[in-house]
C-alpha cells in the first residue's frame, strides 16, 4: 500500500507548478485525473524536445495520470463532472483568480457539493492583493521576491537563474506540503480547505540570509556581494584551465584551508574576509593553470566541499546517483523507455521501482469516468 492510494485528485493545472505537484501525489499512490481541452489538450503536449512526435517535457510531468478531455465552457460540462467532484479529495487549479468561479468550479460552489474537498489554487501572486490578476512567469516572481537582485551578474550580460525556483520551490513544493497538511487536518475535523499558493511568496524562503541582512538588519546587499552569492572567495565558481567550472563551497575554515593547500594558495592571500577580491583573483589564477580533470581527484581526496560542475547528462551518469537508484525509475515515451524525473519522495512511499509509467493520450479516460466531450452551445 501507498500513503495516498485512496486519494482522488482532480487536476486542472498546466505547464509546470501544478502538474509537478500532482505528479508527486500520483507517485505516492493518488489517482490523478488531468482535465484538458478537447482537440489540442494542454499546450505542453506540443512543446519540444520530442521523442517520436511525443513531447518529452509533457510526459516527464504527466506520466501515471489519467486524461479527460472536456470543454469547461460548454453547456452541461460542469454538471457532468459532479460525480467526480462529489468523491474527490483534492483539486488543483492554476488559473488566474476568478476564472474557476466564472466556470462554475470555484471553491465556494464546490465545497457545497463536497465539504471535505481540499482545493489548491496555485498562482503567481495569490488570490488577493493588488497584483492578484497580474500575468507572470518564474522570472517575474523571482524578481519580485528579491532573489534576482542578489546575484544578477554584469549589467551588460545579466545572469539568468539556472533553476525554476519560484515555479518549483515557490509553487510545487508548497502546494504538495500544504495539501498533505490539509489531508492530515481533514482526518481530524472532516473539513476541506481552500489553499492559496502564491509562487512569488514561496520564493522568499530561498533567500533567508537576504531576509536577515536586507530586511531585518537593513543592510544594503550588492549583487554578488553576500557571503553566499560571491562576496567571499571561498564560496564562488571558478574556471579551470579547460574551461570547466569548479564549485568552491569551502565556507568553514577547515575546508577553506584544505582547499588552499590543494591549490597552493599563499598563506598571506587566504584571508578572504579582509580582501576577498585579491584572494579570489589568486584562486582563479591558480585554478586556471590546470584542467578540471587534474583538480577533480585532488579536491575529492581533500574532502573540502569543492567539486567540478557537472552537466545534466554527467550528473545522471554519476555512479553515486546510480548506486542510490536516483534515475532508476523509467517511463515510456512513444514506446521508448527513458529515465523518469527524480522526485523527492521516499522510496517506501512510491510504487515498485520497475514499474514503467507513461503519459496518457488526450481524453483516453473520458469513458472510464463517464465524461463526454461536450460541444459549445
Amino acid at each position: 500500500m501507498q500513503p495516498l492510494d485512496d486519494i482522488l485528485v482532480l487536476d486542472f493545472s498546466t505547464l509546470l507548478p501544478g502538474p509537478m505537484a500532482t505528479l508527486m501525489l500520483a507517485e505516492a499512490g493518488a489517482e490523478v485525473i488531468k482535465f484538458e481541452r478537447p482537440g489540442t489538450g494542454e499546450g505542453a503536449r506540443h512543446t519540444n524536445p520530442k521523442l517520436n512526435g511525443e513531447s518529452i517535457g509533457f510526459a516527464v510531468l504527466n506520466h501515471g495520470k489519467r486524461s479527460v478531455a472536456i470543454d469547461l465552457k460548454a453547456e452541461g460540462a460542469v454538471e457532468s463532472l459532479r460525480p467526480l467532484i462529489e468523491k474527490a479529495d483534492v483539486l488543483v487549479e492554476q488559473f488566474r483568480p476568478g476564472v474557476m468561479d466564472r466556470l462554475g468550479l470555484g471553491y465556494d460552489t464546490l465545497r457545497r457539493i463536497n465539504p471535505g474537498l481540499i482545493y489548491c489554487s496555485i498562482t503567481g501572486y495569490g488570490q488577493t492583493g493588488p497584483k492578484a490578476a497580474s500575468a507572470g512567469h518564474d522570472l517575474n516572481y523571482a524578481g519580485d521576491s528579491g532573489l534576482l537582485s542578489l546575484s544578477r551578474g554584469p549589467d551588460d550580460n545579466p545572469t539568468m537563474p539556472s533553476g525554476l525556483i519560484a515555479d518549483v520551490g515557490g509553487g510545487t513544493y508548497p502546494a504538495v506540503m500544504n495539501i498533505l497538511l490539509a489531508l492530515r487536518a481533514r482526518d481530524r475535523n472532516g473539513q476541506g480547505i481552500h489553499l492559496d499558493i502564491a509562487m512569488a511568496e514561496g520564493a522568499f524562503a530561498f533567500a533567508y540570509w537576504a531576509h536577515a541582512e536586507g530586511v531585518i538588519a537593513g543592510q544594503d546587499i550588492d549583487s554578488g556581494g553576500s557571503r553566499l552569492t560571491g562576496g567571499l572567495a571561498r564560496y564562488r565558481l571558478y574556471t579551470a584551465g579547460d574551461g570547466r567550472q569548479v564549485a568552491v563551497g569551502a565556507l568553514e575554515e577547515k575546508f577553506w584551508q584544505a582547499f588552499c593547500d590543494v591549490i597552493g594558495q599563499p598563506v598571506d592571500l587566504r584571508d578572504d574576509w579582509v580582501d576577498p577580491e585579491t584572494c579570489a583573483a589568486e584562486v582563479a589564477r591558480r585554478l586556471a593553470e590546470r584542467p578540471s580533470s587534474d583538480w577533480a581527484p585532488l579536491l575529492e581526496e581533500a574532502d573540502c566541499c569543492c567539486t567540478v560542475v557537472k552537466t545534466p547528462a554527467e550528473a545522471a551518469a554519476d555512479p553515486h546517483f546510480a548506486a542510490r537508484g536516483v534515475f532508476g525509475r523509467k517511463l515510456a515515451i512513444a514506446g521508448t523507455k527513458v529515465s523518469a524525473l527524480p522526485l523527492p519522495i521516499a522510496p517506501g512511499f512510491r510504487g515498485p521501482a520497475d514499474q514503467i509509467g507513461r503519459a496518457p493520450s488526450l481524453g483516453e479516460d473520458n469513458a472510464r469516468h463517464a465524461v463526454v466531450e461536450l460541444e459549445p452551445k
